[in-house]
């Protein structure tokens, strides 16, 4: 199992590492904290981890950026006690919250009974995103509409969950390029566009025409209709 733990003190991060290594837990982190739901995209983690104070951008800020896109299990870590925080978390669609001090052995119980509930008991949550009526889905690559189904290549869907993460709201070809091949200059700015087309033919074909948008030098958006 892979945790993805955003928790920007060292020391609490490597002691978790540490402990969570012992029972076959991979954990691992974001590298930039302004750029956290790149790094989760790229990981695909089976349970997130989020302090609420963080460099940037709070916890509950990329509460919400996942759960746009993803059902997976969050659980909340903080040294913040107002009950406030935790309906927030709650409400935000996190499974737990533990709060700082804490015992890692209650840490790694609750994070082995969620996931024994999402994944052991044929409860897997769905790596899903609904848009327009159509439902994403991450895991099988494919995209259903009404009783349209396709399956996109891999950089289809991966362009497709990067605009979606950003739905109403220009992606530039640049971050695009980035999060696609990780530097721009290794890709030509042709094979960008071949992608973009092959996914919007793919669209139309189960009937969600005009759903990709390119906006003339600034670069591409999905939107809802």
């Amino acid at each position: 199992m892979k945790i993805f733990l955003i928790e920007d003190d060292s020391s609490i991060f490597h002691l978790i590492k540490e402990r969570f290594n012992q029972w076959s837990m991979e954990v691992v982190g974001p590298k930039d904290f302004k750029k956290v739901l790149d790094d989760f995209l790229k990981e695909q983690p089976h349970l997130v981890i989020i302090d609420i104070q963080l460099p940037a951008f709070d916890g509950f800020h990329w509460c919400r950026e996942i759960r746009a896109i993803s059902k997976v299990p969050i659980l909340f870590l903080s040294s913040r006690d107002h009950p406030m925080d935790m309906v927030m978390a709650m409400q935000m669609g996190a499974d737990d919250f533990v709060q700082k001090p804490f015992h890692l052995d209650v840490l790694l119980a609750k994070v082995q009974a969620i996931l024994r509930r999402t994944y052991d008991y044929g409860e897997k949550t769905q790596n899903v995103a609904r848009w327009n009526g159509a439902v994403v889905d991450y895991d099988k690559g494919s995209i259903q509409y009404g009783d349209k189904v396709i399956e996109l290549t891999k950089n289809e869907l991966y362009i497709l969950k990067i605009l979606l993460a950003s739905v109403d709201k220009i992606v530039s070809r640049e971050e695009l390029m980035r999060k696609l091949w990780d530097d721009e200059r290794f890709v030509n700015d042709n094979t960008l566009t071949v992608n973009v087309n092959r996914l919007r033919q793919r669209l139309e074909e189960i009937g969600l025409s005009d759903t990709i948008i390119t906006k003339k030098g600034l670069g591409y958006m999905a939107v809802t209709k």
